[in-house]
């Protein structure tokens, strides 16, 4: 057989069989759905003679490969073997030595990637490589689940910018809080536990100065309600506030909290920087643009701090200027089975919107009940 690259199968390889081993492979991608940041969610099958002799799974930035680990379960029979990878294997030294060179090494005959890496140190180098050590090389084969199990790595790649998701509980009548601010708590504790999931696989958690001086919150995972527990510990976001005028009081219990917060603001004064930064927070002055710049935040999450997937968790002000802004790639929504009245506070502050033709167009793809809610998933049309 020649070697070959193609989006589909060629006539005398069994397509069925190849969609067996690589839905293998993505189940031990998920396992690092909270771990692998900054790098990507992969996994791999090694297949020989009909038999699965090796699996693997990318654990964490900085240790091995999926590839590497399916190799070091196969062995020596991983020779004439075909290997499913749900991501081309990387072919560069980076924190770990190159795939590829590991792939030739074993003798492994035949690779199926699921898709290329947008990463331009790899973007189909990888694939080169193997095909010129003759390895027979096939892409394509459940690329579209291998996309969307990777969105934030693939967002950044794509586009610099991290993958923004906006979560946010609201009454029947769209209302996120009381007049006088009051929210705690209008979702039950089942959607409440269902966001832990959604922090968990998140490298960032992003609020705004308003919702830090209402509700004081963590903002961090509760490991203890995640059932599924993680084969290691998982990784704390990146906590981010949105800080327009530097309002936020340094004895707020996220500052005080392990790990790094990072306030974005607008405010020049260098006092009140100092003494917030004393909490051990980085305050980063960015230009105003009628607030913060939140595309200048949202490049600079990616660029310094390699946020793949980053979570909204806000109120109407800041969740408002995330979605006129073009930043917000998914909505989940949480609705009670509640009625809160005119007076509440409304879920988005769209001001410019006056007219029906200058709405925001959503496409819904998932509406499912969570507890006593209802949980409705959402991607605004024609964003990024």
């Amino acid at each position: 057989m020649t070697n070959i690259i193609e989006n589909s199968p060629s006539p005398n390889i069994d397509k069925f069989n190849d969609q067996y081993y690589m839905a293998i492979a993505l189940r031990l991608a998920e396992k690092g759905l909270w771990t692998t940041d900054p790098n990507p969610r992969v996994g791999c099958v090694i297949v020989h003679d009909g038999n699965i002799v090796g699996e693997g799974w990318h654990h964490k930035a900085g240790e091995p490969h999926a590839e590497i680990n399916a190799l070091n379960q196969a062995k020596e029979k991983a020779k004439g073997s075909t290997c499913y990878i749900t991501l081309e294997p990387c072919c560069h030294h980076g924190r770990t030595p190159p795939c590829t060179d590991a792939l030739i090494k074993a003798g492994v005959a035949r690779v199926v990637v699921a898709m290329t890496d947008p990463n331009p140190l790899v973007s189909s180098k990888g694939i080169e490589q193997l095909l010129k050590a003759s390895v027979i090389v096939n892409t394509g084969i459940l690329a579209k689940d291998a996309e969307e199990l990777n969105p934030g790595f693939l967002t950044r790649m794509r586009h610099n910018r991290p993958y923004i998701r906006c979560k946010l509980g609201m009454s029947l009548d769209g209302r996120t809080a009381m007049a006088s601010t009051e929210s705690q708590w209008i979702t039950s504790q089942d959607a409440r536990r269902e966001v832990q999931y959604l922090r968990a696989r998140s490298s960032a958690i992003m609020t705004g100065a308003g919702t830090v001086i209402a509700d004081n919150p963590r903002l961090t995972v509760r490991e203890e309600e995640l059932h599924c527990q993680s084969e290691i510990k998982v990784k704390q976001p990146l906590r981010v506030i949105v800080d327009t005028h530097l309002s936020v009081q340094p004895d707020a219990i996220i500052l005080g909290l392990p790990g790094q917060t990072i306030i974005f603001t607008a405010s020049k004064s260098e006092s009140v920087k100092s003494i917030l930064e004393k909490t051990g927070a980085h305050v980063i002055q960015l230009e105003e643009r009628g607030g913060v710049d939140l595309s200048a935040a949202c490049q600079l999450l990616a660029e310094q701090y390699e946020v793949n997937e980053l979570q909204i968790e806000a109120g109407a002000t800041l969740s408002g200027a995330m979605l006129r802004a073009g930043l917000v790639d998914e909505l989940i929504i949480y609705m009670a089975p509640m009625l809160m009245g005119n007076k509440a506070r409304g879920l988005f502050n769209l001001p410019e919107i006056e007219r029906l033709n200058q709405h925001i167009p959503l496409n819904i793809a998932d509406i499912r009940a969570v507890g006593r809610d209802w949980r409705i998933t959402a991607y605004p049309v024609n964003n990024v």
